[in-house]
C-alpha cells in the first residue's frame, strides 16, 4: 500500500511529465522514469507509467491529421520497434539498468545540441525502406535496456521533415507501439513483482498525466514553430543531462 506521500508525489511527477510531453510532443517516459528512479526500482517506475504513457500517445496520435498515411510510411519502423522492445526488455530489470540511462543520456545530450546548433540531418524518401526497419529495432533495444522511447526514433522522424503536427503525431504513433511493446516484454519477462497492484497505481497515474498534457498542449498552440524547435531541443538537452546525472548518485 502506498502512503499518501508517495501517491503525491507520484502525481507531481505525472503532471510534470504530462506537461512537458503536452508542450513538445514526448518526455513522459523520460521524465517519469528518472525521476521515480529516485524512490523505487527501475521496473516498478516502468510499470507505473505503462497507462499514462498508452493514453496520452493515442490522444497525441489520433488528434493530427495524418493517422492512415504515417501508418503506411512508418509500419517497417513500428514491427522493428516492437521486436527489439520485447528481445531487449529483460536489461531493464537487470543489473546494468543504470549504465544504459547513462548512455541514453549522453546520446540526448548529443542530439540536443545538434539540434540547437541547428545541424540536424536529411533522410531521403528513397532510403527510408531500409532506414525505418533498423531505426525502429535500434529503438526498440534502447527501450528495453531504459523504458525510455527517445533514441534513435525522434532523431530520425524529425530527419524526415515532417510538418510540426505531422512530427506530433509520428512521436505518437511511435510512442504508441513503444509503450504496448514494454508492456509485453515486462509481463514476459516476469519484472512486475505484483501485476495487479502495479497496474492499479499505473491507472491512477493517468490522472494527473492528462491534466498535465492537456495544459502543455495549450501551451504549444501559442508557440512560434523556431520556438517550439528550441522548448524541443532545451527539454531533450535536461532531460539528457538529468539521466547522466542521476547515474551518480
Amino acid at each position: 500500500m502506498l502512503s499518501a506521500g508517495m501517491l503525491a508525489w507520484i502525481g507531481a511527477v505525472f503532471l510534470a511529465a504530462g506537461l512537458v510531453k503536452g508542450v513538445v510532443g514526448m518526455g513522459l517516459p523520460t521524465v517519469a522514469m528518472g525521476l521515480l528512479a529516485v524512490t523505487m526500482a527501475p521496473a516498478e517506475a516502468a510499470a507505473l507509467l505503462l497507462i499514462p504513457s498508452l493514453v496520452t500517445n493515442l490522444w497525441q496520435l489520433f488528434i493530427g491529421p495524418s493517422f492512415r498515411g504515417l501508418c503506411r510510411r512508418l509500419w517497417a519502423m513500428m514491427a522493428g520497434i516492437m521486436l527489439g522492445t520485447v528481445a531487449g526488455a529483460g536489461v531493464l530489470a537487470g543489473a546494468h539498468s543504470g549504465a544504459a540511462s547513462a548512455g541514453l543520456g549522453a546520446a540526448l545530450v548529443l542530439y540536443a545540441i545538434l539540434g540547437l546548433l541547428k545541424l540536424g540531418f536529411i533522410t531521403p524518401a528513397r532510403h527510408e525502406a531500409w532506414a525505418s526497419p533498423l531505426v525502429g529495432l535500434a529503438t526498440g533495444l534502447v527501450t528495453g535496456a531504459t523504458g525510455v522511447f527517445v533514441i534513435p526514433a525522434v532523431p530520425y522522424l524529425q530527419s524526415l521533415r515532417l510538418g510540426r503536427e505531422n512530427l506530433i503525431q509520428a512521436l505518437g504513433l511511435s510512442f504508441t507501439v513503444s509503450t504496448a511493446a514494454l508492456a509485453i516484454g515486462l509481463f514476459r519477462t516476469g519484472a512486475l513483482a505484483s501485476p495487479t497492484a502495479q497496474l492499479t497505481g499505473s491507472i491512477l497515474a493517468l490522472v494527473p498525466a492528462l491534466a498535465g498534457m492537456f495544459i502543455g498542449q495549450a501551451l504549444r498552440r501559442t508557440m512560434s514553430v523556431e520556438t517550439f524547435r528550441t522548448v524541443f531541443f532545451s527539454g531533450l538537452l535536461a532531460l539528457g543531462m538529468y539521466l547522466m546525472l542521476e547515474v551518480l548518485r
